[in-house]
């Protein structure tokens, strides 16, 4: 004698049978599922934000060149400020891989003004340079108004002004008919730099040629700092003979820098920012989990009936858990999915706003859509063994 078989859920079953409590609670279920959507939202925004910032330091990098390499004197033996050789440019250059090299000095007892009656105190905190001509090619720095210092300029009193300087002095433009004082000495500002991200302390400088600075402030004609360009193959070789070569008799007392670290070290030091957020978007994932659970206990409380008609009518303990699960695991996908696409849009606005390119890793979107099947399937795995547990008679005696 044969026993009778139970028939087999198919996918197809199993996926409209499970879609039964969404569609006959679905405000609860666009509730439970928006928790979902938030912690993912949250994680994909995160690392889409990072990424897309990660992206547009590449570009950045590219454009200005991580070949740039600074020499600055350091500290003696007994602590005193250091100076650089005066050879120390001309020495520099002859370093064959260096394809170009500039140099600043700090011009002393010249403070800048924006016309003599402001009070001696209020320096802005502004610097004075004595440049070398060729600086604005070699720091990769752009002139937003007016023109940059060339040979008949130099040696005039006329002054070029960083981005930062340009605003604390309230200097929108420059002309002819623009002049500020350095150092009691009237300069016509004929240039203002855009911001140069290589060498930030030109920002908030007023820079004059050389030959001026020697004449009108006695300026002794060291630099205080050397840019040079190498070749991206040899930059470290030339960052390693630098300061024997800047000065032979001291090195010890050069320092050397490479200002696309620093650049890069400000954009990493939101690494632990981003370790916050991703966290805070972990917690939000957890709260959204708890509430799937929730809504799926809720939801076998409410269906005893059902469930109990059928098993009566032949379902089995194993397709009525299969029912639950898979009706957590669509209340999940669902906030899954929904939280991936408002958290690339969250990134492509800011991406946006902020002047990035747009970058959502795959492994970010893979990765939180399978958090999604992993919280649904947790929370839906003990309501759903909840549900299969009760028996036809139990359940169908439930009012």
């Amino acid at each position: 004698m044969s026993t009778l078989a139970p028939a087999r859920l198919r996918p197809r079953d199993v996926v409209r049978v499970g879609a039964v409590g969404l569609r006959t609670r679905p405000t609860r279920a666009l509730l439970s599922a928006l928790g979902i959507a938030i912690g993912i939202a949250a994680m994909i925004a995160v690392v889409g934000i990072s990424a897309s910032s990660r992206a547009d330091l590449d570009r950045e990098l590219a454009a200005l060149g991580t070949n740039l390499l600074t020499v600055t004197p350091g500290k003696s033996i007994f602590g005193e400020d250091a100076n650089l050789p005066l050879a120390a440019e001309s020495m520099i250059e002859r370093i064959g891989p260096v394809r170009s090299t500039s140099a600043v000095g700090a011009v002393g007892g010249a403070s800048v003004y924006r016309t003599d009656r402001i009070p001696q105190a209020q320096t802005n905190g502004l610097a004075t340079y004595a440049a070398r001509i060729d600086l604005l090619d070699t720091v990769s720095a752009a002139v937003r108004s007016g023109v940059w210092l060339n040979e008949a300029t130099a040696g005039y009193p006329a002054v070029v002004l960083g981005d930062a300087a340009a605003r604390r002095l309230g200097i929108g433009h420059a002309g002819p008919d623009v002049s500020i004082v350095v150092g009691g000495e009237e300069f016509v500002v004929v240039g203002i730099l855009a911001p140069v991200a290589l060498a930030e302390n030109l920002d908030s400088a007023a820079i004059m040629g050389w030959p001026v600075a020697q004449r009108l402030f006695g300026f002794d004609g060291h630099a205080t700092t050397v840019y040079t360009r190498s070749d991206e193959s040899q930059v470290e070789a030339v960052r390693a003979v630098l300061g024997p070569t800047a000065n032979p008799e001291a090195p010890n007392e050069v320092d050397v820098s490479r200002p696309s670290d620093a650049l890069t070290a400000q954009r990493a030091a939101g690494a632990a920012f981003t370790g916050l957020l991703l966290g805070l978007g972990a917690v939000a994932l957890l709260v959204g989990g708890v509430g799937v659970a929730n809504t799926m206990v809720i939801s076998v409380l409410e269906r005893r009936g059902e469930i109990g008609l059928r098993r009566s009518l032949g379902a089995t303990r194993g397709q009525i858990r299969t029912q639950f699960l898979a009706e957590s695991l669509l209340l999940s996908a669902l906030g899954g999915i929904g939280g991936v696409l408002l958290g690339v849009v969250v990134t492509t606005g800011y991406a946006y706003y902020q002047g990035w390119p747009t970058t959502v890793p795959g492994w970010a979107t893979a990765g939180g859509l399978a958090a999604t099947v992993v919280i649904g399937g947790i929370a839906g795995l003990y309501p759903a063994i909840r549900a299969a547990r009760l028996s036809p008679t139990e359940a169908l005696a439930t009012p």
